[in-house]
């Protein structure tokens, strides 16, 4: 609880007679202010004293002596790791993790740096996947969110190298990502950490489903398999944190057939094996229905809808019809689970997804049969006619103090 929604919601408690003026000022007492930009400073000083470290080495590399480089690399290692050890036993966990922090670029750029000097051609990622492990060591070694950050980020980073450069896919750095980072996460929750570990680990799914060389749409299988995952973690903001990168990319991706579906010339990399396909998303949408009945949500299973396999009708504007079917449906269940559970932020997305879908659908269906002016004219009133009916449905459904 914040300071800010206590100084927000607490004056209409006290009107209201939940609870007294005096149990108002426990309760901000209760509740100190916590100081988070402070906190986040010596973690972007250490991040940009890195930087600056490396530009100069980097700028001055070839005129140093090979042992003096070498001491160079060692001792920025052992600095960095000794300061963090010294401020963290001095109670001042930010410094000293943003130095830990240091220290583990310092590591990669080490990696770099000494297979340049030896002239060792890397045709693996071998040299990166250690940096991934010790990556996800120090995370388990210092307790950081911040270290986990940086271990999720040097993951997608060697995973896009071994894809772009060598060729080859590290089922290793996935496996370090998913299982050592997740399994970190999925004890000690977070909102931060669950969307950014979700979103490399989407991208690691994308990158795999490249390298396979197989229908794009074999994507949402890993990508709901994450999402799944967090309808079994007790904690609910983490788990929505780690739920929303695969709906966020299953909305984009059906909004994108709604627009451009018509044209149907990528349709052939849409379609996978109907039989396999669905039998893998039939599996994965069991675990996560499994997990919605045990935490008690079951509400959230229309989640699913936007996971329909419309992109199995023909190429063209059967395609793009079926993908508005598609976002209609979400943007409704959203709109449906807002009125069911009277949460006003969920009120407010169903309502957004909704007006978006009408607009991608008004152009698409009647651009090329109406007079331009009529169109424009036609389409503001539109939307200002669903607006006005959204608006008087939240009022209706939401008490008072959840319309402002």
């Amino acid at each position: 609880m914040s300071q800010k929604f206590l100084e927000t919601e607490g004056p209409g408690w006290v009107e209201q007679g939940i609870i007294s003026a005096e149990q108002l000022q426990q309760l901000r007492a209760l509740y100190p202010e916590q100081p988070r930009a402070i906190g986040l400073l010596p973690l972007l000083g250490s991040l940009l004293v890195g930087l600056s470290a490396l530009s100069l080495i980097a700028a001055n590399w070839q005129a140093l002596p090979e042992w003096l480089r070498l001491a160079v690399l060692i001792g920025a290692l052992v600095a960095a790791y000794a300061a963090s050890e010294y401020f963290l036993r001095h109670g001042q966990r930010s410094l000293g993790t943003g130095l830990a922090g240091l220290g583990l670029i310092l590591f990669g750029a080490g990696i770099v740096l000494t297979s340049q000097m030896y002239q060792l051609v890397g045709y693996d990622v071998t040299g990166l996947l250690a940096w991934v492990v010790a990556g996800v060591l120090l995370t388990y070694l210092y307790r950081s969110r911040f270290l986990l950050l940086l271990a999720v980020a040097i993951g997608a980073l060697a995973q896009g190298y071994s894809y772009a450069e060598l060729s080859t896919y590290s089922y290793a750095t996935l496996v370090l990502t998913a299982a050592g980072l997740g399994y970190y996460w999925w004890r000690r929750p977070d909102s931060l950490c669950g969307a950014v570990l979700a979103c490399g680990l989407l991208w690691q799914a994308g990158l795999l489903i490249g390298y396979l060389h197989i229908k794009i749409t074999w994507f949402f299988v890993p990508a709901m398999l994450v999402y799944a995952a967090g309808d079994w973690q007790p904690n609910r903001p983490a788990a929505r944190a780690l739920q929303a990168p695969p709906l966020v990319a299953g909305f984009l991706f059906m909004l994108g057939l709604a627009m451009f579906g018509e044209a149907g010339s990528y349709t052939d990399m849409l379609r996978p094996h109907l039989a396999a396909y669905l039998g893998a998303l039939l599996l994965v949408f069991g675990l996560s229905v499994a997990g919605k009945r045990a935490r008690g949500h079951f509400s959230s299973a229309t989640d699913w809808l936007l996971l329909l396999p419309g992109f199995y009708f023909p190429g063209g504007l059967p395609l793009a019809i079926a993908a508005l079917v598609v976002l209609y449906a979400y943007s409704g269940a959203v709109l449906w689970r807002g009125n069911y559970e009277q949460s006003a932020d969920r009120i407010n997305l169903g309502t957004a997804l909704f007006v978006l879908t009408t607009m991608v659908a008004y152009f698409k269906l009647t651009w090329e049969f109406l007079d331009k002016s009529l169109f424009f004219l036609l389409g503001g009133v539109l939307l200002l006619g669903l607006s006005w009916y959204l608006r008087r449905r939240a009022v209706r459904t939401l008490p008072p103090s959840d319309q402002r």
